[in-house]
C-alpha cells in the first residue's frame, strides 16, 4: 500500500484529506509540525509527502530543505500546500526542494493527479 506523509497542523485540513486519501487507497500518516514531518520521514519511509508550509516548530520551507539534503529522504516527493497563493509561491515551494506544489483549499481531484504522476502510476 502507497504511504503517504500529511505535514499539517491545522486539524480541520487534516482530517479531511486524510479521509479522502484513505478513500483512494493510500495509508496516510500525520505529523503536525515539521520536526514530526522529518522524524516521520525518516523513521516511516512514506512513498510521498503532502507538506503544509505553514508550519510550527519548523516550518515546511525548513523541513522541506532539510529532507532534500539528506540522502536517507532526498529522494521522497513531496507537493507543497500553501494557503499563500501569491505570486512567486509556486517558484519559492519548488526552490525549497518541492517536486510539486498546490494550493488551499485544495482541489483534491487535482491533487490525487499530482500524487499518481509523481509516484509514476495511474492508481493507488
Amino acid at each position: 500500500m502507497t504511504k503517504i506523509l500529511l505535514v499539517e497542523d491545522n486539524e480541520m485540513n487534516r482530517d479531511m484529506l486524510s479521509r479522502r486519501l484513505e478513500r483512494k487507497g493510500f495509508q496516510v500518516l500525520i505529523a503536525v509540525d515539521g520536526q514530526e514531518g522529518i522524524d516521520k520521514a525518516k523513521g516511516e519511509c512514506p512513498n510521498l509527502i503532502l507538506m503544509d508550509m505553514n508550519l510550527p516548530i519548523i516550518d515546511g520551507w525548513e523541513a522541506t530543505r532539510r529532507l532534500k539534503a539528506d540522502a536517507a529522504t532526498a529522494s521522497i516527493p513531496i507537493i507543497g500546500l500553501t494557503a499563500h497563493a501569491m505570486s512567486g509561491d509556486r517558484e519559492k515551494c519548488l526552490a525549497a526542494g518541492c517536486d510539486q506544489y498546490d494550493t488551499k483549499p485544495v482541489d483534491f481531484a487535482g491533487l490525487v493527479v499530482k500524487i499518481q504522476a509523481l509516484l509514476g502510476n495511474s492508481d493507488s
